[in-house]
């Protein structure tokens, strides 16, 4: 039996994400209401600039305050897409407030006070989900709290910026520098016109932050996330990474320590085996890696931003959370009883490659070697060249030449790699240190 009275929805923001939720919502309102069990109706749209015209949308539902329309009784659900942390956060626990379940695709206000929103939505009674904050419209957040509940997860391993990924993608298949590859995404709209959220990573922190609390069932917050960006990555890099077999990817890596006392989440550059499943995700597209202790390793492939797909996880838990207001019930929450401890990136456990500009002259690696033994860190293998120096007149009396000394490590840590490094910068015969790439997915 259907319910005649419908469900009714503010919505927060009405650019590219919320315009299509609000398409949806209205073209699909027989399927929808079908699904549900109720119809639901969108019952205020809130907005910066109410001038605009926006196709499709009553301009009577039109309202720049948002506070008073969260405020409002008759509100079952609150959809937020308007992002940022304020008024996004005061908006979201004034609605719980005020009796309404939230949907959010606010992964930057999720990342950094989500167990404060978790605290509000469980205090009313009311749902908080979150699906369209990590991964557009590929589901993660859901399996990894409700399909994979019952097993125990330990690694998260993905590709969480579509962005980044073009840029990337393109620097491997052309051989385009970065600042190329970065012009071609902003003039086919992959790129904004600041860029800096995604190129240094901070988008792909808070992604990682979400995904480490729900996979690892204890609070990580954006602090908690090592962060790198992928602005020094370079041609020469793609060139050794080639050499290995392998490519490179902006990866966020959520893994529970081997001892399983603790977690790290880290965003950074790394080399990947073209054997890896990770390897071959091209273009914009976003694709994770779940690995864990009973169902093995899964991967969720697809769009990882934009409007439509990201629409489709907005109005995916718009459907549950209707749902659950039918039958009085709410959702899963919060789960972070596991509380586990978020270790420091030095503790993290890893591959690495180093390229080395050095003196061209007997007993450099003997020296190089030395250093690695010194903190710890076993060398792999090794690759030398020289280079051109033809400006530098190598080989005559009181001018040396310079090679390229390339080295890729067995395990260790971060720490110990830190000091390395920092030692080999000591060196007479080390001149610099040109490049240092973890290598990830073996």
């Amino acid at each position: 039996m259907m319910r005649t009275r419908p469900l009714k929805v503010a919505l927060l923001g009405c650019g590219v994400v919320g315009s299509e939720v609000a398409r949806i919502m209205t073209t699909h309102a027989d399927d929808l209401a079908a699904r549900i069990g109720a119809p639901v109706e969108l019952a205020g749209v809130a907005v910066r600039r109410p001038d605009k015209v926006r196709e499709g949308i009553d301009p009577a539902l039109i309202t720049t305050d948002a506070t008073a329309l969260v405020k409002r009784g008759d509100i079952d659900v609150v959809v937020e897409v308007i992002g940022g942390i304020e008024p996004a956060r005061t908006l979201i626990t004034t609605a719980f407030e005020h009796g309404a379940s939230v949907v959010s695709a606010n992964k930057a206000l999720l990342a950094q006070d989500g167990a404060a929103l978790h605290a509000a939505a469980e205090r009313s009674g009311r749902d908080l989900y979150y699906e369209a904050a990590v991964g557009g419209a590929i589901p993660l957040i859901r399996p990894l709290r409700e399909s994979l509940a019952g097993d125990k997860v330990n690694r998260v391993l993905g590709i969480v910026n579509g962005t980044t990924n073009f840029i990337l993608d393109k620097m491997d298949s052309t051989g385009a520098g970065y600042q190329e590859a970065l012009d071609e995404a902003t003039a086919l709209g992959y790129a904004e016109a600041d860029p800096t959220a995604d190129v240094e990573g901070f988008d792909a922190a808070a992604k990682a932050a979400i995904l480490a609390g729900i996979a690892f069932h204890t609070r990580v917050r954006l602090d908690d996330v090592h962060r790198e960006g992928m602005t020094e990555v370079t041609a020469s890099d793609f060139a050794s990474a080639k050499q290995m077999g392998c490519t490179i990817k902006l990866l966020a890596i959520c893994e529970r320590a081997a001892d399983g006392a603790s977690v790290t989440a880290r965003v950074h550059p790394a080399m990947i085996p073209l054997s890896h499943p990770l390897a071959s995700v091209r273009g914009a597209y976003n694709a994770v890696f779940v690995e864990s202790e009973a169902a093995g390793r899964l991967m969720f492939y697809g769009p990882g931003a934009g409007g439509s797909p990201t629409a489709s996880a907005v109005l995916g838990d718009l459907v549950a959370v209707c749902r659950n207001r039918l039958n009085g019930a709410t959702g899963p929450g919060e789960s972070a009883y596991a509380a586990l401890p978020v270790s420091p990136m030095g503790d993290v456990v890893t591959r690495y490659h180093i390229s080395l500009d050095v003196a061209d002259k007997p007993g450099v690696l003997a020296q190089v070697a030395t250093v690695f033994a010194e903190h710890g860190v076993s060398i792999d293998t090794v690759r030398q060249q020289g280079k051109d120096q033809s400006s530098s007149r190598s080989g005559e009396a009181g001018n040396e030449g310079e090679a390229s000394l390339v080295v890729v490590t067995h395990r260790a840590t971060d720490a110990a790699l830190g000091g390395t490094v920092e030692a080999l910068r000591k060196l007479d015969t080390v001149r610099g240190v040109a490049s240092i790439m973890r290598v990830e997915g073996e």
